[in-house]
């Protein structure tokens, strides 16, 4: 099966075909770990002559298919391709005599299967409260043809509606807007409603034994009873975050901006599914200070889930403007030396992506070729950081004011749409064309656009952040330097100095340390002793402190390297800590396959597959 001339990384006819509207209705079994149901999918037709309705799936148990016929639904022939090895199976609905502007509602019977990678199932014991299973979904990039059949393009667009059977005493919540509740024996049947278009990837379900704390009317958290109050407090400032973003961009769209704190496996720091992000309970440090995620994934609300990439060569429209947009809200709550603190943090990060690809392999370019490839496997840095620089370069050459109306304009133009990165350009010269003078007109002249665009490595132009709010961490990263030969004194170094840094600035001391140089052992004991680094909770703080530790074969953080990673599965923190592990030595090389093995099982898919390509195993 050829795949789609707009999205190489989906089956679906979607030149021929649009489908618009999904309901499903759907049973959760968690002793067999599947959802089995139905999916009813309404469409049109956009050529004529369309033969067949070509949808995505991957690991789904077909079991019937109809199409309507007037008032009645008839068996509609159908065809499975071959299986491929990343983007699954096609399934071809026959279509007769069609013309361009037809409707069609396919009505498909099926069943979710262990091997696909939308759902992770979660026994009790994987659970705080230990008592009941969990379940919960994970859809981007191409994991929605796992969970239902569908077109698995960012292209497509659709409104969905659905009702979930779950077991009491659980609860399920979707990506939407519940709309009811009822009991049906031992089972609660909850109802939802997206009515604004989303691409297939921010469908999303989750069931668990949950509570709720209200933040604000159109604001809450949920999360397993356990933690409801810690997290509560910790995510206090949505409402704020949210009324900011609106502010900057505009009206936020989606009724409800609610927030879902998982369990430890969840494979993100946050995926901004509609009215409900999901967030990793990482973030809970008990003292606020790593809510940019949740700034971040407010973000999303617009771009990414208003205007969205086409398909996944351009997935920086949807993470570079996101970035950018979650960076102009820090700022306004915190002041500018928050921003340019991210700033000079990111582009530390995209760095050391781009050494680890390569600087020359075209994935670290800002629109790779995907054709054949995983969009997993291009997961990077690169769209967000790479991606959000362009946007910070544009306001930098056209002034903040000027730039803040053109992002504006930009979601009102777009909003709605999946587009490309020719859009993102042709909008911007229409703007500056109409709006603005020659003198902007010859400022959009310099830039390159084609080494931006299409090639690899590091942007084409030097950033200079300001360096105030990093300056206190150098400057204590290089009194540590200056003495590491020396024999240690605490007097020198109080606790209080540390302690009153950003999490920012303390992960900046630390990366400034590892760039520096092999570390001697006698000045990691001495820094984890007096900053108490390997009882940190803040997870940002340990990670970066681990990382540091194994970069010099510092033996004595092992036991604190394997912990972490049973902990959690945050594929921030994991993958790079089993990278790190495995390199420090043979015997960090032998532990990490060891702890992998002994907590695979533990992992979600993703995370799973993306740490054994890390193992080479």
């Amino acid at each position: 099966m050829e795949p789609s001339k707009i999205d190489v990384s989906s089956f679906a006819n979607l030149d021929e075909t649009a489908t618009e509207h999904v309901h499903l209705e759907l049973n959760v079994d968690f002793s067999a770990s599947k959802i089995y149901g139905s999916a009813s999918i309404s469409g049109c037709v956009l050529k004529d002559g369309a033969s067949a309705v070509v949808l995505d799936t991957n690991h789904l148990d077909i079991k019937a298919v109809f199409l309507k016929k007037g008032d009645k639904f008839v068996h509609a022939k159908n065809q499975l391709s071959a299986p491929h090895r990343v983007f699954g199976t096609a399934l071809s609905v026959s279509l007769i005599d069609t013309s361009a502007g037809d409707k069609f509602v396919i009505y498909i019977e099926y069943a979710t299967t262990t091997d696909g990678c939308a759902i992770q199932f979660l026994a009790p014991e994987q659970t705080l409260g230990k008592k009941h299973p969990y379940l919960f979904t994970q859809c981007q990039p191409i994991y929605a043809r796992s969970l239902f059949p569908c077109q698995d393009s960012p292209s497509a667009k659709i409104s969905y509606s659905a009702s979930i059977r779950v077991p009491k005493p659980l609860t399920a919540l979707m990506s939407a807007i519940a709309t009811g509740r009822h009991d049906d024996g031992g089972f609660s049947v909850f109802k939802f409603e997206q009515k604004t278009t989303i691409p297939s990837y921010l469908v999303a379900l989750v069931v668990g034994n949950l509570a709720t704390a209200k933040i604000s009317d159109r604001c809450a958290v949920w999360s397993e009873p356990e933690i409801i109050d810690a997290c509560a407090w910790e995510f206090s400032e949505m409402e704020r975050m949210l009324q900011t973003a609106e502010e900057l961009i505009t009206p936020y769209q989606w009724g409800r901006y609610d927030l879902l704190v998982l369990p430890p496996s969840f494979p993100f720091g946050g995926m901004e599914n509609p009215c409900l992000t999901f967030v990793t309970p990482t973030l809970l440090a008990g003292d606020r200070s790593l809510t940019d995620v949740i700034a971040h994934e407010i973000a999303h609300s617009w771009s990414g889930n208003l205007v969205t990439a086409k398909n996944w060569e351009h997935f920086w429209l949807n993470e570079g403007w996101t970035t950018y947009f979650e960076r102009k809200i820090i700022a306004r709550i915190r002041g500018e030396d928050a921003r340019q603190l991210s700033l000079a943090l990111g582009y530390i990060g995209l760095k050391n992506d781009i050494d680890l690809y390569g600087e020359d392999n075209l994935l670290t370019a800002l629109v790779p070729k995907l054709d054949g490839i995983d969009p997993d496997d291009a997961y990077s840095r690169v769209p967000y950081e790479k991606g959000s620089l362009l946007i910070y370069h544009l306001e930098q050459l056209f002034d903040p004011v000027v730039w803040n109306h053109i992002s504006k304009m930009y979601i009102r133009e777009f909003e709605g749409k999946s587009i490309v990165t020719s859009d993102f350009y042709n909008f911007l010269k229409r703007y500056v064309n109409h709006y603005l003078d020659e003198d902007a007109e010859k400022k959009l002249d310099t830039i390159n656009w084609d080494a931006w665009f299409t090639m690899p490595g590091m942007p084409p132009v030097e950033f200079k952040f300001d360096e105030r709010p990093q300056q206190v961490a150098i400057d204590l990263a290089n009194k540590w330097w200056a003495d590491r030969d020396a024999t240690i004194k605490p007097i020198n170094y109080p606790l209080e100095q540390f302690d009153e840094l950003l999490t920012p600035q303390k992960v900046l001391f630390l990366n400034s340390i590892k760039d520096k140089g092999t570390v001697p052992h006698e000045m990691l004991t001495a820094i984890d002793k007096i900053y108490n680094l390997s009882s940190s909770g803040n997870c940002e703080v340990r990670f970066s402190w681990l990382v540091l530790a194994l970069a010099n074969s510092y033996e004595a953080v092992f036991d604190n390297a394997v912990a972490m990673l049973r902990e959690q599965g945050r594929m921030k923190y994991t993958r790079p800590l089993y990278r790190a592990m495995s390199a420090s030595s043979e015997k960090g090389k032998a532990l990490a396959v060891k702890t992998f093995n002994s907590y695979r099982d533990c992992y979600h898919p993703i995370c799973t597959r993306m740490v054994a390509s890390d193992l080479g195993l």
